[in-house]
């Protein structure tokens, strides 16, 4: 279909609109029905079902999400299915609270059908973050009440 967007072409949009911050457009990217894991987030729900949830989610991030994120080492490879690409990327994380500023790894395994983002599994360095923001103790006790 002339005019949608590819897989890699997709992705490039997610990762520049992340970069500039713009999370509540985002959700756009998502088809209606999409699923996104967050294969390693340590504490917290790791599924997300459907563009409503994921446009919520978006909000919760703009409205409080105390990082910028600069997008570097960015590689996206196709893979024998047409519909996916898998993207490895660094981001340059400045806290705007503590003032730190890291890398952090990330890959992310995106399903596009029809130019939108149908599935994502996504592997992200939570430690990194938590260590960053002062919450290290708050996700180690996260998890001890977990067990």
């Amino acid at each position: 279909m002339s005019g949608t967007l590819s897989p890699r072409e997709v992705f490039q949009k997610l990762i520049e609109g992340i970069a500039a911050g713009r999370y509540t457009e985002l959700a756009e990217l998502y088809a209606e029905d999409a699923v996104v894991e967050t294969v390693f987030e340590p504490v917290g729900p790791r599924r997300f079902e459907g563009r409503a949830v994921l446009k919520e989610r978006f909000a919760q991030v703009a409205a409080h999400s105390p990082v910028e994120l600069t997008p570097l080492n960015v590689v996206v490879r196709e893979t024998d299915d047409a519909e996916v690409v898998v993207a490895e990327f660094d981001y340059r994380v400045h806290h705007r609270v503590t003032g730190k500023t890291f890398e952090s790894a990330n890959v992310q395994v995106l399903r596009v059908r029809d130019g939108l983002i149908v599935g994502s599994r996504d592997y992200h360095d939570h430690l990194a973050l938590a260590v960053a923001s002062g919450r290290l103790p708050e996700l180690v006790t996260a998890l001890e009440e977990r067990e």
